[in-house]
This record gives structure tokens, sequence and C-alpha cells, in this order.
């Protein structure tokens, strides 16, 4: 066990945040830790951590553990670039390999039978087996590995000073993923990633040795990786085994039970209570009655199981009927601060579909949401009757000078104070909220707010951006329940895999400034860009083999060609020798012919003639291959 929580309890002043808390982390674990707002998920997180001590109770870690935490924002500041940061983790595997160098250099300058000589062999052998334990040689690909990954591919260069805050915490994940502590705490990792690198992460922290604890209110995340879902709920903390979709299933069943148990002993105490009212003053039955309050006084008091807060109630209802093709995008061309973004984009929406759009971050689905509202692109045809709703998930269309009742009222003057207010209750504003400024909102109300106004607009064709990002399980889940059942379209950005898979029938995806088309659920485009990813990868591995076998047959025909070019020169230089030697025999020779012992000598004269024939044969098939090799 990694750490241990026995009866542990913390509070901040008179405000107990949790009380008789007890698990355990094992080794090699996925854990996610789950609970509304408010309720001590960072508290638990920082007590693991050792930023706080418990007041009560022990939190016992294991000799030696390594703890890596990621911060919901926390990032790096500093002048180093990506690359040189993620350098630094293996500082002390560039040390061991240096130091490997330098023994193994001075072992070679030692003579082989002295005391020296073996104590440093020693030292190369358990150095060598530290640096194999910890892959010290292929650290750049670990770091080139996960720095692709996390969608750093194409910037190992940057300045990490000048990163956006989402970017120095996605950059602070991959360096712990680098460091391999022996527990990971992840706190909402997902809030800045996009689509591919949520899939990267899922299949890198499926193998990743050490233990994960996650905060997340990402379902298909903690579906994906968690294997036990531990819940912070009214100051205590529960542990249910399986993933999110297991624990929902096990949570009821466990409520419906303690509920079911509650409510019969609450009737047999009655029952029992009953009895010893009207029968404890007489005679002949005070004896049972006395008997019955023994029970009573040595049950056992079941605690009221705990109800928590009712989940805003949405209700999305629409007001006329469009025809059936709400929206006809053709060859549209979408660009920003001279950007392009979509370049002949092709999609039709039908009266009733529900499609939920994705891309990588920086990809235009804002832009598209918003182009789609406005309505001035010719690329974008609104058939008749639509009425377009948006949320905006940055609350952009919110007055922040406004009350919450007045941001409401304002835009329904013909509403009653009643069903203003009766409106944003149902969204989880109450009494209280009713005069607060839109601008003092936390994120979570601002959400419902802006959920409110959205309703009271009624819609048929509703824009969403991103409308989970602030609400917590319940409310994402009451929301989930409302759109399903709305009648009209549905269009949406939203990173939350959970909710694309609960409402979307059809994928629409932007990538290389296309609109990609998936016609079908989250599944089957998750399956297809798997499929898409394997192929790539894929062909990836084809394109390497194939320049590796390129580059292995151009090596060899290299080699080849320059032994045949060696050949050639000492061919050149032999025939050049050859003709030289023919050329000063054939000038003796016919030196010898022209000397008058020689003329009147017949047998001399025909060996001189044939000669300098042989030799002006040999000198044309010399002469001939001479131009041949030039």
């Amino acid at each position: 066990m990694l750490i241990t929580f026995e009866n542990a309890a913390f509070s901040y002043g008179d405000n107990l945040i949790f009380d008789n808390v007890n698990f355990a982390v094992n080794e090699g674990e996925r854990v996610g830790l789950i609970g509304a707002n408010g309720e001590g998920k960072t508290t638990l997180i920082k007590l693991i951590s050792g930023g706080l001590l418990p007041e009560s109770g022990k939190v016992i870690k294991k000799n030696g553990v390594s703890i890596g935490y990621l911060e919901q924002n926390g990032g790096y500041a500093g002048g180093n670039t990506v690359y040189s940061e993620m350098l630094k983790v293996f500082e002390s595997d560039f040390a061991a390999v240096k130091k490997l160098e330098t023994l193994s250099l001075k072992l070679s300058e030692t003579d082989y039978n002295t005391y020296e000589y073996a104590a440093l062999s020693a030292q190369i052998e358990s150095l060598q087996k530290v640096i194999a334990s910890r892959d010290s040689y292929n650290v750049e690909v670990k770091i080139k590995t996960v720095l692709n990954g996390m969608g750093f591919g194409d910037r190992y260069d940057s300045v990490i000073d000048y990163m956006s805050g989402g970017e120095k915490t996605r950059l602070k994940l991959a360096r712990l993923l680098l460091e391999e502590p022996d527990l990971l705490i992840l706190d909402e990792p997902t809030n800045h990633l996009d689509i591919t690198t949520l899939f990267w992460l899922e299949e890198y922290l499926l193998s990743f040795k050490g233990a994960v604890l996650t905060v997340s209110h990402d379902r298909y995340f903690l579906d994906k990786l968690c294997t036990r879902i531990l819940e912070l709920e009214n100051k205590k903390l529960l542990s249910f085994s399986g993933n999110y979709s297991k624990y929902k299933v096990l949570k009821a069943e466990l409520n419906a039970r303690l509920l079911k148990e509650y409510e019969a002993q609450q009737d047999e105490r009655a029952k029992l209570q009953e009895y010893v009212d009207r029968n404890i003053v007489r005679a002949t039955t005070a004896k049972s009655a006395l008997s019955r309050v023994n029970r009573l006084e040595r049950m056992e008091i079941l605690e009221k199981p705990y109800v928590p807060k009712n989940a805003p109630h949405f209700r999305f209802e629409t007001e006329a009927r469009p025809y059936e093709k709400v929206l006809n995008i053709e060859n549209l061309n979408l660009s920003i601060g001279g950007k392009t973004l979509i370049s002949g984009g092709q999609l039709s929406v039908a009266r009733g579909e529900k499609i939920a759009l994705v891309g990588e971050n920086g990809t235009g689905k804002t832009t598209l949401l918003k182009a789609v509202l406005k309505g001035d692109n010719r690329g974008i045809e609104v058939g008749r009757f639509v009425k377009f709703a948006a949320y905006d998930q940055e609350g952009a269309n919110l007055n922040s000078e406004n009350t919450v009742l007045a941001e409401l009222w304002d835009r329904h003057l013909g509403f009653t104070q009643t069903e203003v207010r009766s409106l944003l209750a149902a969204c989880g504003l109450f009494e209280e909220d009713m005069q607060k400024p839109v601008k003092s909102l936390s994120g979570g109300e601002r959400a419902k707010l802006a959920l409110a106004v959205l309703e009271s607009e009624r819609g048929n064709v509703l824009l969403l951006d991103e409308p989970t990002n602030h609400l917590d399980l319940p409310a994402r889940e009451s929301l989930e329940k409302a759109l399903k059942e709305f009648d009209g379209t549905l269009i949406f950005v939203s990173h939350d895999r959970y909710f694309i898979s609960a409402l979307a029938e059809k994928i629409v995806e932007i990538e290389n400034l296309k609109l990609n088309v998936y016609d079908g659920d989250y599944g089957f485009y998750a399956e297809e860009k798997k499929k898409q990813r394997e192929a790539a990868l894929k062909t990836q591995e084809q394109d390497k083999y194939a320049a590796k076998e390129a580059e292995r047959k151009n090596s060899y025909r290299s080699k080849k060609e320059r032994a045949e070019e060696a050949r050639r020169k000492e061919r050149i230089k032999k025939t050049e020798s050859e003709i030289s030697a023919l050329e000063e025999e054939e000038n003796k020779l016919n030196e010898e012919l022209t000397k008058p012992e020689n003329l009147t000598d017949y047998k001399r004269l025909t060996a001189l003639t044939a000669r300098l024939q042989e030799i002006k044969m040999q000198l044309d098939k010399l002469y001939s291959e001479y131009e041949t090799l030039i």
C-alpha cells in the first residue's frame, strides 16, 4: 500500500470537511475521486501530498514513496524551452551515462590483474544495471513520445513563459508522466486537452507503471481508466469497486438498501413504541411492554440516509417547428484573423438531429457556431422557421452588471416574477442568489443562469458551446436528460465525451480545414479514429521501413559504384601503361627497320614487320578500350 488513511478528519475552523475517513491506495491502482464542489476533494489530495496534516487520525505513507501532483491550474514559470524543461527530469540519467563513460575510459588505462581494475569493473557493472533499469539511453525517445502525445510535437523550442495557462498545465502533466512517480495525483487532468490528446493520455495511463488517483468530472475518462471510485459526500468517504458507470449502479443499490433498512427500523420502532404506550400501565401487559422498552434501548439506531441536494432540473421546449432541413452548409470558407479554419466545408443538418462538433483546439468549432448564428456567410443556408438559441461557454451574452433576477426578467418582460424565480430555481439558483450581480457569480452559478436564459428562449435549434464546463456531475446528468428529451435540433461543442456519448447521433469533426462527417454515435467515431490512427501508424512504419530499405540499397549501390570506379581508374592506369610500352616498342622497331643490316636480312625484316603488325592491332584495341573508359 502506498497511502493509507486511518480515521482521518479535517476541519477549517468550525467547518468540518470530513470525518472518520478510511481508505488505501495500492501500488498500480487506478482510483477516481469524485464529489460535489466543496465536499473536500482538494483537501483530501493535499493531505496525501503533504500540503496539510489531519487534525485527527493518521495518513500513512510507504517509506520512500514518490508522489507527483498535477494541480488544476498548476503550470510552469521560468525562461526554459519545452524540450529543455523535460531534459531536467533526466539529469541523473545523463550523469550516470557520463560517469559510465569516465569509468570505462579509466578502466581501459588500468592494468588487468590489479585491485583497482576489479573495483572499477564492479562499479561499471553496478552502474550498467542502474542505466538499464532506467532505460537511460532512450531518454530522448521517452521525451519525444510524451511531448508528441501531449500536443507539443512541433513546439520543442517554444519558451514556456509565453504559453497560456492551459498549455503550462498540460506541459506540467507531460513532465509528471516522464518522472514516473509511484503515485500520480491528477486534479481535473482533461480540462485543457483536446480529444486527440485525451485518447493518447488514456492509453498512456493504462500502461503507466505507478498508481493513479484522479479527481475528474470527465465521466468517460473515469470509465476508461478507473478500477475504483472514491466518493466524498456529507463529510464521509465511500469506496466502490469498478469504474464510474459501475459506481452509479452500486451507489443506487446502496442508497436503496440503506433507505429500506432505515424505514424498516423506523416502522419497527414505531410499532414497539405504540405497544409500550398502550400497555405499560396495564398490570397484565406491563412485563411484555418493559421487554419492548429494553429492545428499543438496545437497538442500534440507524442514521437516516443522506439525501443530496436536488440537482438542477432543465427543460427545453420549442414554440415553432422548422422545415425538414434546418441547416445546409455548402462550400463554406471560414477564417479568422487571416487564418483559414474551414475550406470548402459541406454539412447538411436535418430537423431533430443531435450533432456533436469536435476537433482539436483552434480548429474553429466555436467560430463555426458563431457563423451559423450570425447567418451572414454565403456558405451557410438556414431553413425556414428555424429559431436559434445559443449557449456561450464564457457567458458573453450575459450582462455582468445585472442581478441574476434582472438578467432573465429583462429578456422576458411578459413573465411574472414568480415565473422568473421558478425557472431560475429549477436551474439551481435560489432565493439567496436572486440579487447577486452576474459578475460575482461562480463558474457553476453563471452556467446555470446561462442555461436558464437558454431555456426561456424556446429555440428549436440549440447551439451549445461547452455547456458542461462549469457544472458538477449531477447538473451534467440533469442537462443530458433534458437534452435527450428535447425534440428540436441540437448542435454542440464539448470535450465531455460522456456527454457526447449520451447525446450525439452524428459526429462532425473539423480536421485539415474540412468538415468530416461520421454518421454514427461517439463509439462509432472513436472506433473510426482508432482505425485511422492505426492505419497512419502502419503507413508510417511502412514508410520508415521503405526508407531504410532504400537507404540500405543506396548504400549497397554506392559501395558497388565506388568499387567499380576504383576498378575503372585502375584499368585506365594499366591501359595507359600498356599503350605507352607498346608505343615505345613500336618506335624502337621502326628504328630497327631503317638500319642497313636489317634491310638485307629477310628473316629479320619479316620478324620486325610481323611484330609491328601485332603492336598495331594491340594498340588499336587498347585505344578503343581507353575511349570507353574515359
